[in-house]
């Protein structure tokens, strides 16, 4: 006679705010699967809703807050963990019907309080989780974090307040789980932390033995050995101290992609400082030129802010000239926004939000063009693009090296049948706009 075995609890999961909390929430899901839970990908199937919330900016914990209403409305079992869980009495006032709330990477009370919520039965025993755990991204890219916290004091930020400070992986528990992410069919990984470049320093960059060799935890050593398993590597979130330099040859070999992810947010002195940032914009437009003169085909992304309390119209144009000078392939910029525990929202002479408003429309404009000017450059050439998506028309979305997902452009194809989602291919780029190109598989 056959066993029927009772249907486990499914769990569904609301994930907000940036990668990293993608990757708590990948973790988080990852356990409860290894638990034996199901998942659901709608409220009306889940036994219990999990909302992952950000915290970062007023706007953040706004969008945090509807979602957990709406899982509410929906649902209602849900249990709130992420960076705003850090604000469990505001939230327990505003739902009080919420079953538990956790902060930032509290793994084992999240999975805790879904096993009281919702136990599973005495005799479920599946285990359906693969060796590289279960994913929300598609299946071609994955987060690859390597530590937590900061150790940073910005001004405007209250991400150490939330997470903590810097504390890092070991380089062989990253590397196993980089090793597992390619073997499960990954192509390209993202690296991602608070801060890339300091990775291992609050472990004094100790090394671990990884397949017979010495590893110490640092972000070249780290690169290096990434750059050796077959996928893209793209390092997000790099402050650009000293040793960054190291890192663009392995770019120019070809086993990192070309492609920084630095926070400048700024370059005017003095708002540097108001923001408690290093103050060295010069000397930052010198080492860009030194790295594209290393790899040509460097790509460098960032983020601004612009209407920073203090900000002159003189530090905005200092900004502009900056840019102009820097030619950064990437930039996406956030009018100032004030932040419930921040330093920033002491400092005198806030400007007005019209003000704001023109500057960011400004700078967007300019970076607009930059682009526009920076993507033309590429018609004629033959690029290794990453494919996304395929339609049934023929057609693909991909993505250059120059291009991470979501944030940066797209590399549309025509005469893309036979092509897979994942697939890395040559393509001849023959038109292009402000932030994206178009082509043909060569």
């Amino acid at each position: 006679m056959a066993t029927i075995l009772p249907l486990p609890p499914k769990v569904g999961m609301v994930s907000l705010g940036c990668p990293k909390a993608l990757v708590d929430s990948e973790r988080i899901l990852t356990k409860l699967r290894a638990d034996g839970y199901g998942l659901s990908p709608d409220y009306a199937g889940a036994d219990v809703v999990l909302v992952n919330t950000c915290g970062f900016l007023d706007s953040a914990k706004e969008e945090s807050l509807e979602a957990i209403g709406e899982a509410l409305a929906e649902n209602g079992r849900v249990i709130v963990t992420g960076c705003l869980g850090q604000e469990a009495e505001m939230i327990r006032t505003r739902f009080p019907k919420v079953l538990a709330i956790s902060g930032a990477h509290q793994y084992e009370a999240v999975v805790g309080a879904v096993h009281e919520a919702a136990p599973m039965p005495a005799n479920a025993f599946l285990n359906l989780v693969p060796d590289s755990g279960l994913k929300l991204t598609p299946r071609h890219y994955s987060y690859l974090k390597i530590s937590e916290g900061c150790n940073h004091r910005c001004s405007f930020c209250i991400i150490p307040s939330i997470r903590g400070d810097l504390v890092s992986r070991r380089p062989d528990a990253i590397l196993r789980e980089a090793e597992k992410l390619v073997a499960a069919g990954t192509r390209e990984l993202l690296v991602i932390s608070q801060d890339t470049s300091a990775y291992g320093v609050d472990i004094k960059h100790q090394s671990r033995e990884w397949h017979g060799r010495d590893v110490r935890a640092h972000m070249t050593d780290l690169a290096r050995e990434l750059g050796s398993l077959g996928a893209w590597v793209r390092l997000h979130y790099v402050y650009p101290y000293p040793h960054v330099d190291q890192v663009i040859p392995l770019m120019a070999e070809g086993l990192v992609s070309p492609y920084l992810d630095i926070p400048f947010q700024h370059a005017a002195p003095s708002v540097l400082r108001a923001m408690k940032r290093p103050a060295n914009e010069a000397k930052v437009l010198e080492r860009i030129h030194r790295w594209r003169s290393i790899c040509p085909d460097i790509a460098i992304r960032s983020t601004f802010v612009v209407g920073f309390p203090g900000e002159t119209e003189d530090d905005f144009r200092y900004l502009m000239d900056w840019l102009t000078e820097a030619q950064l392939d990437r930039v996406g910029a956030f009018r100032f926004e004030s932040v419930e525990g921040a330093a920033a929202n002491a400092l005198p002479d806030p400007v007005p939000e019209e003000v704001k408003e023109e500057r960011y429309t400004r700078l967007m404009e300019l970076t607009a063009r930059i682009s526009a000017e920076k993507l033309a450059a590429k018609v004629g050439r033959t690029l290794d693009v990453i494919i996304d998506e395929v339609d049934e028309d023929g057609g693909a979305t991909g993505r250059s090296q120059a291009d991470a997902p979501e944030i940066d452009g797209n590399v549309f194809l025509r005469d893309s049948g036979g092509l897979t989602q994942g697939d890395i291919v040559p393509v001849l780029i023959e038109d292009a706009d402000d932030h994206d190109l178009f082509g043909v598989p060569a």
